[in-house]
């Protein structure tokens, strides 16, 4: 079963608030709302699409690459979790 199935209902809901997200800068626009308004709305979508991406690598690095809680391994466990923090940097 793969890392999207597993964690199917918490991935679905990100995405579903990001859906919200979306429509609010819609409304926004239709209103003719100020554009520090929006920009700050754009940025709030940015972000959580940068989290979800970010959540979604990282599952796939502990699901298909190499899990750094469970890698007997200590070099590549360590390694794997350098990789996890760089990603979710990059991605913030």
């Amino acid at each position: 079963m793969s890392h999207t199935h597993k964690h199917q209902a918490k991935l679905l809901a990100r995405v579903r608030r990001m859906k919200g997200q979306l429509e609010a800068i819609e409304t926004a626009l239709l209103a003719k709302a100020p554009c520090a308004q929006i920009l700050n709305q754009v940025a709030s979508v940015r972000g959580a699409i940068g989290g979800l991406t970010a959540e979604l690598i990282e599952d796939h690095i502990r699901e298909h690459l190499v899990d750094p809680d469970h890698e007997a391994d200590a070099a590549k466990a360590k390694n794997a979790a350098e990789l996890i923090d760089v990603i979710r940097s990059y991605l913030k």
